[in-house]
Formats: structure tokens, sequence, C-alpha cells
């Protein structure tokens, strides 16, 4: 039995404050915890974790605790750890994580084989061309990333082709790409991400012995972010705590931003409905933030409705109040970034690391990797080019897959000529369909591809050294660590002759694969060797971009809002704050998608813990044009009382309603008249600005009625209106 230290445990239970504490001593049945953002609850589900093993006497491996992040389930791990014996048999993980590990049990009883390959979004893609082939459809009428966003909605909704509405012809078509497509998959022996809480679902459903074996198995039930789930996820978790009925869920009505995965904040409140006899904490103390900024915060979501009331609050004293700034353009906007950046590292000491800049849309980072490359401000970019989409990465993993699977039809595919054999796209297709048409894997049809009429003659040869290579490196699995595998899959594939073609590039992409090395000796510890490199892929397969952050990294962090949830940083940029980007322009036309932008915003104002910075430009360069912007309507729900004004070079939020021209007017530093719409300046005239100094102008173009100036500054190149900027010629 698992024990935990009651020193420990009543040194744990006197640090929480009382609805905290409510939360974790309250044992038996069904409960519902609201935590609000920064409210401690990662403490309050370790600690609960551990009073139920001390009171109840519960074995570790008997309790299910789900997370949305692997990040988050290895610091629960971690924390749990430090309290109770045995805690790495916990059963703690991500939904798709804890649904593998029943699946790679019980897979069979769905007639999948226990050793199925997950496919990522690029092998889905891959799969999904070859759909579009076979089906004759023209992947510019059915983009490929269309239809496996409707499949995704459907697997989600626990839909299969045969189940899925049809009302349409295009749906009728997008049902057959469904089917085809999960025929591909089914003989690639794979599963895609959605398939894993879709089969694990089925599995429950489908076999009574299973459902009462893992009904058994998890007599505890604790599900974080539970307002982010979707309705399968739904389902899976009530499946398992229907019985027993200890299921405790925590989550945050206000920061539920993933309807696009397809999350339904009504699963969190409706847990009453479900669970008529469930106890409901709120936890409201916040240990993150200043008071003006969650006031800032609740000013903008408690104007959403069908919210379950709450309130933060910190008895934290003081704060600086929520900087609001309006600045010309996103270059400018960029610009004033750096610029208090580098202040507040003089002023106060803050390191790079300690700042965070939140946008809406991905385009937005662009400005902010120029200026800051330019002023040499070190930043990390989340969701950019990651470590495991890079080519020589998914090559040797595409390996490895095969080398387990031989079945994998889309890794073949991606690894058949790499490095170059002679293999060509028929030569690949001829192998694929006669896979398929005999029900053998790719290794079986190597072995016999010189009888497959399809194959050109002079693949022939190829394909035979193909097949000895990777039978060979078949027969390692189990022999050697994966570390080691990865080393002969490079060296029997000659992959680094392929990629070190004496270009720093080269040089980079085999820097990639060492680091590949390094990361799979954390499998060492395996004895199996065999489950070692199946848990390796898996845990791949699993990964996010948010799992990847490092917080002890240097560089100011650009990330999305849709990103950043479960992050926290003492200084945090919501820039971009503008009607059509936050909220969205598909929000302002469809208002049923207003309050989850709102609670968008919500989520980035709560990542603050000292400061908060909330910009706005006057015009954006986006999309291939540039227009001219309106504050956000969030920006006019917090009061002025919580605002404070911006520091030089930045206007304050003009208020509601104002014309352009307005802005334009409370913009600039000095009042200016208004001249009428012709050019008054031209390319290569000597300019003067009260701020940004002496300057020469590039550029002059009217629109719309008013002249658009590119001035280079010594401080940089500024977009400004020549109408009423305070410009003077040289």
């Amino acid at each position: 039995m698992a024990t935990v230290g009651s020193t420990a445990l009543d040194e744990l239970l006197a640090t929480l404050n009382p609805p905290q504490r409510e939360a974790v001593e309250h044992l038996d049945g069904p409960l519902l915890i609201f935590a609000g953002a920064g409210s401690g609850k990662t403490r309050v589900l370790t600690a609960r974790v551990a009073n139920l093993i001390a009171q109840r006497k519960v074995w570790p491996d008997r309790l299910l605790a789900v997370t949305f992040t692997n990040k988050a389930a290895r610091e629960m791990r971690e924390r749990v750890g430090r309290l109770v014996e045995g805690a790495d048999r916990m059963w703690v993980g991500t939904f798709h994580a804890m649904a593998v590990r029943m699946l790679r049990r019980d897979a069979e009883l769905l007639g999948i084989p226990r050793s199925f390959t997950i496919f990522d979004e690029d092998d889905s893609r891959s799969a999904m061309n070859r759909v579009l082939k076979d089906l004759a459809l023209d992947p510019k009428r059915f983009p490929p990333r269309r239809l496996l966003e409707h499949i995704s909605r459907a697997k989600n909704e626990l839909l299969d082709p045969e189940t899925m509405p049809v009302e349409s012809r295009s749906d009728e078509l997008v049902r057959r790409a469904f089917a085809r497509y999960q025929e591909v998959l089914r003989t690639s022996g794979a599963l895609d991400f959605d398939d894993l809480l879709l089969q694990a679902v089925r599995l429950l459903q489908s076999s009574p012995e299973a459902l009462e074996r893992w009904r058994d198995r998890f007599r505890y039930v604790l599900v974080d972010e539970y307002q982010d789930t979707n309705h399968a996820q739904y389902v899976f978790v009530n499946l398992l705590a229907a019985e027993h009925r200890q299921l405790a869920v925590v989550g945050d009505d206000d920061q539920s931003i993933y309807s696009f995965r397809g999350a339904d904040v009504r699963n969190i409140l409706s847990f009453e409905k479900d669970y008529p006899d469930a106890k409901v904490v709120r936890l409201e103390q916040n240990y993150r933030s200043t008071q003006p900024i969650l006031d800032a915060a609740y000013r903008v979501i408690v104007r959403n409705p069908e919210r379950a009331e709450k309130r933060l609050w910190t008895p934290r004293a003081g704060g600086e109040r929520v900087v609001a700034a309006q600045l010309y353009d996103e270059v400018e906007e960029a610009e004033y970034v750096a610029d208090e950046i580098e202040r507040l590292r003089r002023q106060e000491g803050l390191g790079y690391r300690d700042v965070a800049v939140l946008y809406r849309i991905n385009a937005q980072s662009r400005a902010f990797e120029d200026v800051f490359g330019r002023r040499r401000i070190p930043y990390r970019l989340v969701g950019g080019i990651r470590f495991w989409e890079r080519a020589e990465v998914k090559d040797v993993l595409a390996y490895l897959r095969l080398i387990q699977n031989p079945a994998d039809l889309v890794s073949f595919a991606r690894i058949a000529n790499v490095p170059r054999r002679k293999i060509g796209s028929v030569t690949v297709e001829a192998v694929v369909t006669a896979a398929q048409a005999r029900s053998q894997d790719v290794v079986q049809v190597l072995g016999d591809a010189g009888a497959i009429e399809a194959v050109p003659r002079a693949a022939a040869r190829p394909l035979e050294v193909l097949r000895r290579q990777l039978e060979s490196l078949r027969a390692m699995v189990g022999a050697l660590t994966v570390a080691d595998l990865i080393g002969q899959v490079i060296e029997v594939m000659g992959l680094e002759h392929h990629y070190r073609d004496g270009s720093p590039q080269g040089d980079a992409r085999m820097e990639n694969l060492d680091e590949l090395r390094g990361l799979a000796r954390e499998y060492d510890f395996l004895q199996d060797r065999a489950q070692a490199l199946e848990q390796f892929l898996t845990e791949i397969a699993l990964r996010s971009d948010v799992d990847s952050y490092q917080e002890d990294d240097e560089g100011v962090t650009l990330i999305t809002l849709h990103m950043v949830k479960g992050l926290e940083f003492p200084v945090v940029f919501m820039v971009g704050m503008e009607d059509g980007l936050l909220p969205h322009s598909r929000a302002i036309s469809d208002p049923d998608q207003m309050p989850e932008e709102r609670r968008l915003c919500y989520v980035g104002i709560t990542r603050a813990q000292n400061r908060l910075y909330l910009t706005c430009a006057f015009r954006r360069h986006l999309y291939g044009e540039s227009r001219p912007c309106q504050p956000s309507r969030f920006l006019q729900d917090i009061p002025k009382s919580l605002l404070a004004r911006p520091t030089r070079g930045a206007a304050p939020i003009p208020p509601p309603r104002q014309s352009r021209r307005e802005q334009l007017f409370e913009y600039q530093t000095r009042p200016a008249s208004v001249a009428p719409p012709v050019a008054r300046f031209h390319a290569g005239q000597q300019v003067e600005h009260p701020i940004f100094g002496r300057g020469v102008v590039v550029k002059s173009t009217l629109t719309r009625g008013d002249e658009e100036l590119v001035v280079r500054f010594d401080s940089g190149v500024k977009i400004l209106s020549g109408t009423v900027a305070p410009l003077t010629v040289r």
C-alpha cells in the first residue's frame, strides 16, 4: 500500500485556503470545482490525491487523473511523487494518452492491432491526398485540410461514415472521403488523433467485460480543465464514473476557448444536472495577478451570458494599473513593445524570459520577429516549426514507425526515396496499391516487388535492397535501445551522407538527429526494448507545442492566445486589440461566437502577474493590404480608473465611436490642421518629427483621402499620416 507521511499531508493541508480545503476533504460522491485563473487548482488536485490515499487507503494505480497537456501531467505526477510512495503507478495524463494505454491492452477486441501506429497531422494529410486521388476528387474543391476538419468534428461527436448526417451532395462526398480515409487507416494499422478517444469509447460501449474491468480499475476519476472537454471525452469520463460516481472535475467556464476543437462549455455548466448530488466549490482567491489586472479581466468577462458567477480577488496590496496604448501600425506597435521591454530591464531588472507577447493569429508575430531580430532582443516563437516537424526528424521517425509496424503505408511512402534510391512516385503507388489489394504489409510486398506489373523494371533492384535493409533493422528491435536503433537507421540507410551535404543546413540536420538520439536515451531505463520503442513513438505522437515550452529558456515568448493557457508571466503584452482581430471578424458577424472571444481575452489578461499592456494600432497591414482599425470593443469594457496613460511614443485608447479622422487627431502628439487629400511630401524629402527626430521620406501614397508616408528615422521605419502627422520639412 502506498503511504503518505502524516506530517507532509498536514503541512500541505495547512497551506490551503478554506474553499481549497473543502474541495480536498470532500471524499464521497461527485465534486465540481470552479477554479478561477491562478487559484491554485493544481495544488488542490495534488492534495486531493494525497488525501484519498491517506484517508481511503486507495492504491495509486486505482486513481485516474486526466489533464489536457503532458506538461500538466508531469507537474502533477512530480508533486504527488513528493508525497506518495508509488506515485509513478498512477494513471496521470491526457485523455489521448490514457486512451492509448487502454487500447494497447484491449484494441484487439475492436479488431485493431495492439501495435497500431498513431498518425500525426502530416500523416493524415498524406492519407487524405491518397483518398482524393482514389476518389478522383479535385483537391482545390475539396482541400484535404478542410475534409479532415469535417472528419475530426464527426469523430468528436462519436460519428462514423455510416452515422454522420448527409444533407447535400457535398456532405455525401465528405462521407465517401471519410469512409475511404478510414480504410487507409485500417490497412496501415493506424489510428489518427481523434480515433484514440473514439475507439476508447467504442471499447467501453461494446465490451461489457472491458467496461467492468476499467471501472473496477479506476475507483476514483479526476478531470482537469473540464470546460474544454468535447462530446467524446464527456462520454468517456461518464462511462468510467457512472457506477461508482467518484468523479471530481475541475474547470472554469470563463476559460473555455477551444470550441473549434469540439469543446463544449455546457459540459461543465450542466454537471449539476448530470450529478444532482454533486458538491460545488468555487475557488476565487487568486495567487497570480494583482488586483487591477483581475478587475480588468472581470470587467471583460462579466458581460458574458450563461456563466457561473465568480470574481477573482487577491490579498496582494497595490499593483500597477493596466497600460492601454494605441500605436500607428504594427511596426510601431512592435517598436513600442521593444522599448518597454528594454525600459523594464533597465529600471526593474526583469529578464527577457519574464515577458510574453500574446496575439490572436500567428501572422501577427512577423512584425515582432523583425523588430526583435533587428534590435537583438532574444525571443522564442511558440508554434513555429517544431523540432518534431523538421524533415530529417520526421524521416527517421517514419523509419522507426515502419520498422515497428510494417503495414504503415504512409511511413513507407515518406521514406521510400529517402535517401534517393530511384524509387519514384509511380513505384511507391504500385507498392501501396499491391499491399492494399493483397492485405499484406510493405515488407512482404517488397519481397515480391518484381512480380508487380506496375513496378518499373529499373526499380526492382532498389526495392529489394530496401527490403533487406528494413528486415535487418527489424531484427534489431528488442535487442537495441531506441537511441542505438536510431543510430543504426542512420547508418544502414546512409542518412548521414544524405543530410550532410557540406552546407551549414546539413550540419544542423545532423545536430537535430543527434538531439533525437539524446531524447531517446530517456527510455533506456525500460528493460523491454521493444516496449521502449513503442512508448517513444507514442509519446512523440501525443506531444504539443506547449509541452516543449521551457520556462527557463532566455527570450521573450511570442505565443498565440489559444496556446498560452496554463502559462503565466510577470509581464504580458496583449497586442492587436482591435475589432476584427480580438474579437475576430468571424465573431463580429456571428454573435454566437462572441462569448468565446471574450473568454479568450479573459485568458490572455489573466496570464499577467504584475504588469499588463493592451495595445492596438490605428492602421494595420494584414492579409496583403493596409486597413484602418477600430480599437477592440473589449478595451471599452475596462473603466478608465483601471488604466494608466502609456509612456512616451504611444497614445491612449480613444473613446468609442470616434471617426477615423478623430482617432488620427488624438493619436498625434499635437493637433494639426486638416489638409486636403493631396500629397504634401515626396520620396527623398528630409523631415523632422518631435518624437522620432530626423528622418527621410521613403514613400508617399494617397489612400482613401489620406496621405500615407513611409519615413526612415534613426530609430527605424515608421508609417505615418501625412495629413496630420506633426512633420516639418528640413
